[in-house]
């Protein structure tokens, strides 16, 4: 048995540890079986950690549930992605609260260059299965990963839409991976399976229920380079992921629709608030994506056996083992003023040592 995935998955177990303060108690104590065994003296000194949680460390049932789990993924051809592992998204890492283990069935690659995510109303459309389908037909030539919910309507139409023009495609699931919801689905599931995936941050077994959907947004919008809304309602999971999109600094989409036409009232209002770029088709997400332009990597050398200084490398340091960070990440990790961070990563950009992506963030070339 893989001892370091028992703890892991035990760790998502404990009451009281949620993904980002269990992500602090690993930081502090080295590792997931390192919390389980640390000290007791040790452990109340965690910021955050309850006697709650202290006495589900020192009892055995979160690690013998974790064996139960760690059977079930053996069992089921299940792959288990702890937050540290090289084969997580990492451009979930740049969420806080992204989730500490993920469980998933597929061959697609979750680090893909190019991820999109496409949302909208379960209610869709004529109109917006036009707009969907001809999207997802234009991103045959893009190298994009598609990801989506794997509901009715929208979700449903860009799953099938990438099945059929062959585009990868992860469907990021509100239950277990034994319950494929709605399960209409379950054979566009297992299609996708072959040139995608299934993803989720529930245990085998977890049945789909109302309050996990909200939570199954926050992957969609983390994963995704650029979220694109085709259809919604004024309320609804479409302008969830939307908020989500825009909090952890990605560009949104929205396709406009006639002001009288319910399941565009959610569009028009992105668009309205200036929450999200206009969509008219796939032109205007290149184009401010970058994707119809040469990599600034490419036009120009990187100068070759450049020295840092202390605060540039203040800077490099926030980049780690991840290829891309955030501008809050450098904010928050390099312990600089913006005032002064600003001007470093312009002249690392023009040295060719990093590059500017949308969305406020920066790629170490």
């Amino acid at each position: 048995m893989n001892e370091s995935l028992l703890y892991e998955i035990a760790l998502t177990l404990l009451p009281g540890v949620g993904d980002v303060v269990g992500k602090k108690f690993v930081a502090y104590c080295g590792s997931a079986e390192a919390v389980f065994k640390e000290k007791r003296s040790a452990l109340e000194k965690i910021s955050g950690m309850r006697d709650v949680t202290i006495e589900a460390i020192r009892k055995n049932e979160t690690l013998q549930r974790a064996q139960e789990e760690i059977r079930n993924i053996e069992d089921n051809g299940v792959r288990p992605l702890f937050y540290l592992d090289a084969d997580y998204p990492r451009r979930l890492l740049q969420c806080d609260d992204s989730p500490l283990m993920l469980y998933y069935k597929g061959n697609a690659n979750l680090n893909a260059t190019r991820v999109v995510a496409i949302v909208g109303t379960r209610n869709i459309t004529d109109y917006g299965r036009e707009n969907c389908q001809k999207l997802v037909e234009d991103l045959v030539d893009d190298n994009v990963l598609v990801v989506s919910g794997l509901a009715y309507g929208v979700d449903s139409a860009a799953h099938r839409a990438c099945v059929k023009h062959g585009i990868p495609t992860v469907g990021v699931m509100g239950s277990g991976l034994q319950a494929v919801y709605p399960a209409v689905n379950r054979k566009l599931a297992q299609d996708m399976q072959e040139q995608g995936g299934l993803l989720t941050d529930f245990m085998w077994g977890t049945p789909p229920d109302r309050e996990h959907f909200p939570r199954r947004n926050r992957i969609i919008a983390g994963m995704a380079d650029a979220v694109i809304v085709i259809e919604s309602a004024l309320k609804g999971g479409s302008l969830i992921t939307a908020d989500l999109a825009n909090s952890y600094s990605r560009d949104v989409f929205a396709y406009p629709g006639r002001v009288m036409d319910i399941y565009s009232q959610g569009c028009n209002y992105l668009i309205r608030t200036q929450q999200a770029h206009l969509m008219e088709s796939v032109v205007n997400l290149r184009y401010v994506m970058g994707w119809d332009k040469p990599k600034k990597a490419e036009e120009r050398q990187t100068v070759l056996f450049r020295e840092f200084t202390d605060e540039e490398r203040m800077v490099m340091d926030c980049f780690g083992s991840d290829a891309i960070v955030s501008l809050d990440h450098i904010i928050v990790h390099s312990g600089l003023p913006i005032t002064k961070i600003a001007p470093i990563l312009l002249n690392l950009e023009f040295d060719g040592v990093l590059l500017a992506l949308p969305g406020k963030r920066y790629q170490r070339c």
